[in-house]
């Protein structure tokens, strides 16, 4: 059995460090993960239930559950029809130009300080993807994001060494008064912008 703790780590954590821990079990095995919220909880039993894993949870004190995910053992769940499924190759799936374009420091609309904190999950969760993308897009208030002092300056390095490219718009740091700031990827133009995104084959704007 492999023990997680990710008691106090935000989402998605718990969850990538559960899928780490159950490529360590290079096959059938146990991990359990402590967490300390239900929605935790929730994420970590619908991973398990994606991937066909056995899956149990329980709350073992105020504030802190324990999921058991049992790998190699299929849980309990109606069978579902067999559908028709693309495979892709590592080969086409490294041919697939998708981009990220990223328009603001924060993520969705309301809180501003939540919104933070969601981007910097989001571009984590994004370096720890199977599948990374090609490119990612900085602009307007994105363009903050790939400067000095950013919280996601160490995911976005990280990106960069795995071969993703990451652009920021020249116009935007100039306004912001962040020419000099830039820490990680290239200033790009407008014309570039339009170009990747217009031959995209999948564009993710969070």
């Amino acid at each position: 059995m492999i023990q997680v703790n990710a008691i106090g780590d935000a989402c998605p954590i718990p969850v990538v460090k559960t899928k780490n821990a159950i490529k360590e079990l290079n096959g059938p095995g146990v991990v359990e993960t402590a967490v300390d919220n239900e929605i935790a909880v929730q994420n970590l039993t619908k991973m398990a239930n994606q991937k066909g894993y056995g899956v149990k949870s329980e709350k073992v004190a105020e504030g802190r559950y324990l999921v058991t995910m049992t790998v190699g053992e299929a849980a309990s769940a109606p069978e579902e029809p067999e559908q028709e499924t693309c495979l892709v190759t590592p080969e086409s799936a490294a041919a697939r130009k998708n981009v990220v374009a990223i328009s603001s420091a924060r993520m969705g609309i309301g809180n501003d300080d939540l919104g933070g904190v969601l981007m910097k999950g989001f571009i984590f969760a994004l370096s720890q993807q199977d599948e990374l993308p090609k490119t990612i897009l900085f602009y307007n208030g994105g363009a903050t994001i790939p400067c000095q002092e950013s919280p996601s300056l160490e995911d976005l390095k990280s990106l960069a060494a795995q071969g993703v490219e990451i652009l920021t718009c020249g116009t935007c740091l100039n306004y912001y008064g962040l020419t000099d700031k830039l820490a990680v990827g290239e200033v790009t133009n407008m014309y570039n912008i339009v170009e990747k995104l217009t031959q995209a084959d999948l564009i993710v704007k969070p």
